[in-house]
Parts: structure tokens; C-alpha cells; sequence
């Protein structure tokens, strides 16, 4: 399921060995049928080359819930087996330095990102965001395949063009074109679901959020009940969700969706991936925050953190299970109880000693349940793992501890690193959303406190 809202809420935003030293302790890929290239760009577009084969690219992070649902739930199918040498494949953890030349070229917005490339021309035939099960991630083998090839007609033609608009970073014109494939496609189009979900991310990429969730009450009855309509459910609802205040056809266009939500987690089930699920609870919990429905965005987030602990103990193994972590602490804040997802992450830090997901949550948890000293150690513990862009997110949550804790001076001296750090780091890997996140709240330390006497 697509992240967008919770890259918003858990990433801040959004030399390196390729040994993974920040990612879990098993590799998922490593495990998997299908031969993934870590983290070496190069090598697989000239393997790609030398085989006349499109190259695959599951760009990730190990902070990516659904990231590491895909790997430790899809990528691990036998069923993929098949598939081995229709490309060569590369996984790109985009928390790596390293991988900053990739990122400059191809830029990623949510996580995970699949491209299909022609190693020939280095273009990106097609990116797809998000997640999908076997079925839909061989049918996306075989719309990259069609592309390097050539060949399509009529609605197929243009799914391709929109496609590949999409991946030359051009949204707009790539919802032009997904347009017109939906509107000139049969009834019965095969690929209907899953060029609107292209055609709503692509909105959404384009900032065309009212057009986006239009589109989504309008075309989503035609979609048959799959992970396809639950992931245009859940990109149309973060449409609807991002329109700005005051729009007047905003509410409506947030309800219709909001009870397609409810209808797509009704019986009876969607085959989709626990993290699937967990997706559309998100965003049902926002879209009764946004209404400012507080005791309905509570009762969705108990329905979930339930649902949840019951996923992550069905969990074949630690990794499987810290999918849910995010979504469990998420849960948890919603429910003003930060303590009932504290011992899932304890647990999961024992697990996954070098993963720096866990403690770095904990500090969050600690922190909002007035364990202050224990959310300065897990943050500590949290600095020592972490690489890259994402260590601006550590210290961001270090330096809310130090507010915590009354000492301006330190909250003011680690958002000063931070700032001083993201110069350092490749511009590709930076969120300028990030940096002025962190610029406001370094602002705000310094501001003078306002007088007793001055208007509020």
C-alpha cells in the first residue's frame, strides 16, 4: 500500500559500504527466487546491457513499512521464480549515500518505488509506487516488457506514454495521457485498475488533488474488487486528504471516499498483504482527525492497533513482524497511549540489534510517556546506526526531547548539527521539506519568548 501519509508522519520528509549497515539483519532479497544486485547501479545496467534484458529497480529503505512488507512477504514468493531472467535486478537502498547518482537521475518520492529501465537509453520506461502482489507485480513485468519492446496499440499505447511520462518526472502530462487510456479503454480493459492507480499517483505527483479525488469517486465502481481498487481507494482518499482548507468540494469528495475505504476493508476480503490493510486504517484515521472527530479517529486507531498485534503475532519471523512497527506506534500515539506499542518495539530492537528503526521509535514513545531519560538513551542508541538523510530525522526527535526536558541551549545545538549535516549530504537524498521543517523549528527555539503584556 502506498505510503504517502506515512512518510509524511514518520520520515521528516523524505562512504557506504553495501554491506547494509543500517538495513535489517536478513536481507529479504537474499532469501528471494529472484537475483537482486544490492546497491550497485553500474554493474546492473551493464549486466542489463550485455543481456538485452529492461532493467528492474525496487528502490526502498529499511524505515518503510511497506518496503519491508514486500520484501519479507512478496519478493520471498517461490512463485517469482520464473520471472528470474526476464531482467536484471537491482534493490537500492536509498538510505545509502552510495546511491545518490541513482536518486539524481531517477528521483523518488514515496517508498518503495519499482522502476523498468532501457539499459540503452537509461530511460525509465515505467515507475510504479507502492506495493502489489505477485499477479500484479507480473503484469507490471509485462507492461515494462511491452514498453522496451514497442508494439502497443490504442489504450495499451497510452498507458505506456503515461508511464513513461511518469518516470521522466513529468506528472502532469502523464495524467493527461492516463486520462485518455481510461476514457478510450473497453469496458472490460484488463489494465483498467491498475492504470488508475498510475493515473491518481500521478495527480497527486502534479498536486491536482481535487481533479485526483474526482477521479477516483468517478472511476473506482469500474475497478473490480482487488488490491487495485484498495490502493486507488487509498490514493484517492490522500488526494482528498491533501486538499487545502476551505475547498468547499473538499468534505464531500473526503466522505465518498472514506466510505469506499470502509467498503473495500468490508467483507468479503480483498487477497492484499496485512500492511495493505494496515494502509487504509491510516487513512481512515485521518479523515476523521480532519474532520475533527477525535473519538472516531480513536475508535478506528483501537480497531487497528488490534488488528495489528494480531498480524504482528502471526508473523513467520522478527523481520516479518517489524512491518507493523510503524503502523503500531502510530496507533498507539492516536490513542494517547504511546505505552501499548513500547514493548512490540523493546522487542524489536532485541531482535534487530543494528536496525535503527526501533530505538529511534522508542525515543518518540518514551518521549511522549514522559520517559525522558530512556527516550535520551534510545536516541542515543539510534545516532550510533544511523546513515544518510535519515539521521536528520534522529536528531529532529532528539532535539524534542530536549525540549521535553526544558534545555533550549542542547534542542538548539542538535538542530545547528542537523542543519549543518544536510549540507553535507547529496542534494538528491535531502527533502527540502526537511531541511525547512527543521530551519522552523530551529526558529522557533530562538524566537524571543513573548512578553506578558503582548497581544496572542
Amino acid at each position: 500500500m502506498r505510503s504517502l501519509l506515512v512518510c509524511l508522519l514518520l520520515s521528516g520528509s523524505i562512504a557506504c559500504t553495501a554491506t547494509h549497515a543500517n538495513a535489517p539483519v536478513a536481507d529479504a532479497h537474499d532469501q528471494g527466487p529472484l537475483p537482486f544486485i544490492p546497491d550497485d547501479y553500474a554493474r546492473a545496467l551493464a549486466d542489463a546491457k550485455a543481456k538485452g534484458v529492461p532493467l528492474f529497480v525496487d528502490t526502498w529503505a529499511p524505515w518503510c513499512h511497506t518496503c519491508r512488507s514486500m520484501r519479507a512477504y512478496v519478493f520471498t514468493d517461490k512463485a517469482l521464480a520464473k520471472h528470474a531472467e526476464r531482467f536484471v535486478w537491482l534493490e537500492l537502498n536509498t538510505d545509502l549515500t552510495q546511491n545518490a547518482t541513482f536518486q539524481e537521475k531517477y528521483p523518488v518520492e514515496f517508498w518503495p518505488t519499482f522502476f523498468i529501465i532501457d539499459p540503452r537509453e537509461e530511460k525509465a520506461l515505467l515507475r510504479f509506487a507502492g506495493s502489489a502482489t505477485v499477479p500484479q507485480l507480473e503484469r507490471l513485468f509485462e507492461d515494462g516488457e511491452l514498453a522496451y519492446k514497442g508494439g502497443a496499440t490504442g489504450a495499451d499505447a497510452l498507458l505506456a506514454r503515461g508511464d513513461a511520462l511518469y518516470g521522466e518526472r513529468k506528472p502532469a502530462e502523464a495524467a493527461e495521457a492516463l486520462s485518455l487510456a481510461l476514457a478510450e479503454a473497453p469496458a472490460d480493459w484488463s489494465r483498467r485498475g491498475r492504470a488508475l492507480e498510475s493515473l491518481l499517483m500521478a495527480q497527486y505527483g502534479a498536486k491536482q488533488y481535487v481533479p485526483c479525488a474526482q477521479k477516483a469517486v468517478a472511476e473506482l465502481p469500474k475497478v473490480q474488487r482487488s488490491l487495485n481498487l484498495a490502493n486507488g481507494v487509498l490514493n484517492g482518499l490522500t488526494c482528498a486528504l491533501a486538499i487545502p482548507q476551505g475547498t468547499p468540494e473538499a468534505a464531500d469528495l473526503r466522505h465518498a471516499l472514506e466510505a469506499k475505504a470502509r467498503e473495500v476493508l468490508a467483507p468479503p476480503a480483498i487477497a492484499m498483504e496485512a500492511d495493505d490493510r494496515s494502509g487504509l486504517n491510516e487513512v481512515l484515521v485521518e479523515a476523521r482527525k480532519a474532520d475533527q472527530d477525535t473519538a472516531g479517529a480513536k475508535k478506528v486507531a483501537e480497531e487497528w492497533l488490534a488488528f495489528l498485534e494480531g498480524e504482528a503475532a502471526k508473523a513467520p519471523n522478527p523481520e516479518a513482524r517489524t512491518v507493523f512497527d510503524s503502523h503500531r506506534m502510530l496507533a498507539a500515539m492516536t490513542l494517547e497511549q504511546p505505552q501499548r506499542a513500547i514493548p512490540a518495539l523493546e522487542q524489536s530492537e532485541r531482535d534487530l540489534p543494528k536496525d535503527y528503526n526501533p530505538p529511534a521509535r522508542l525515543a518518540t514513545l518514551y518521549r511522549l510517556s514522559g520517559r525522558l531519560d530512556d527516550a535520551l538513551a534510545a536516541n542515543d542508541r539510534a545516532l550510533a546506526r544511523v546513515q544518510g538523510a535519515r539521521r536528520l530525522s534522529v536528531l529532529s526527535g532528539r532535539a524534542d526531547i530536549y525540549v521535553a526536558r526544558k534545555d533550549t541551549a542542547s534542542a538548539t545545538k542538535t538542530l545547528e548539527e542537523a542543519l549543518t549535516f544536510a549540507k553535507t549530504l547529496p542534494a538528491a537524498q535531502v527533502s527540502p521539506r526537511q531541511v525547512e521543517g527543521l530551519e522552523k523549528k530551529l526558529a522557533g527555539l530562538k524566537a524571543p519568548a513573548a512578553s506578558p503584556g503582548a497581544a496572542p
